[in-house]
């Protein structure tokens, strides 16, 4: 595969719930690690990757993450007016209210406060809207870098969630490999008051689970799939998205 054609495909997949006893206080869900793959097996996600989108891509079926109502007149979500769609069935009916009183602020010329405009750190999986990231692979984790306020997260290789986890913005994240497949697990995301999981003002709970799956896609055989009348690009259920890599990465942005 040539390397600078090469792309990289993530999928989210998230749970929650409505209400749950505090993560500090209760065990964490445990996550099967598996044991360390020899070096020359495991794939090279390293670099700067653009994520050039807002969210989150739908599913090939079945329901998908909550999507602008806003759309340019090329169809493209719109980022310039954010408008969740509140009719998702994904959404319980007290998210589904949050959603759409945020989607009323926009539509009012208003900008309602998120995790972004407040300076705040911004909890995942809401960071993932991100327009670019660089990863740096180690032996024994994998650090994200964001270019929004220098945010970055430490996600330990080959290790289980510890038995109480302390809630924090960006949760306690494990992960592991699967083959081609670098499996990310979070629990523990800090709720607070301005804490959501989109740029659409979708909430969560302590409950929240985040499972992130990482693995590089080759660029010319999905391509040519596509040529043949294959309307999508491979995806995985639950959202995904493609990161395209870069040279170099922007400018950091500081609040």
């Amino acid at each position: 595969m040539n390397s600078q054609r090469r792309e990289f495909l993530f999928a989210v997949i998230l749970a929650m719930a409505a209400a749950t006893p505090a993560l500090a206080q209760t065990p964490a869900p445990s996550v099967a690690t598996s044991p360390a793959q020899n070096a020359a097996s495991i794939p090279d996600f390293s670099g700067v990757w653009a994520h050039p989108m807002l969210g989150f891509e739908n599913p090939v079926s079945g329901p998908g993450p909550v999507r602008n109502l806003s759309r340019t007149p090329a169809g493209a979500s719109n980022f310039n007016l954010l408008v969740g769609d509140y009719n998702n069935p994904i959404l319980q009916p007290w998210a589904a209210e949050a959603v759409k009183k945020f989607g009323e602020i926009s539509r009012s010329g208003k900008v309602f406060p998120d995790p972004d405009n407040q300076c705040l750190l911004q909890p995942v999986p809401y960071i993932f809207w991100n327009f670019e990231i660089q990863m740096l692979q180690l032996p024994d984790r994998v650090i994200i870098l964001y270019p929004h306020d220098l945010d970055f997260r430490i996600v330990r290789l080959n290790q289980p969630h510890p038995a109480k986890v302390i809630p924090t913005a960006h949760g306690d994240s494990v992960a592991h490999y699967e083959g081609d497949t670098l499996v990310i697990d979070t629990v523990g995301v800090k709720v607070g008051r301005y804490t959501m999981i989109d740029r659409f003002g979708t909430p969560y709970t302590e409950a929240l689970h985040v499972v992130e799956r990482y693995r590089l896609l080759d660029y010319e055989a999905a391509k040519e799939a596509q040529d043949r009348g294959h309307k999508e690009w491979p995806r995985a259920g639950g959202g995904g998205a493609r990161l395209i890599p870069l040279t170099q990465v922007s400018l950091d942005v500081v609040c």
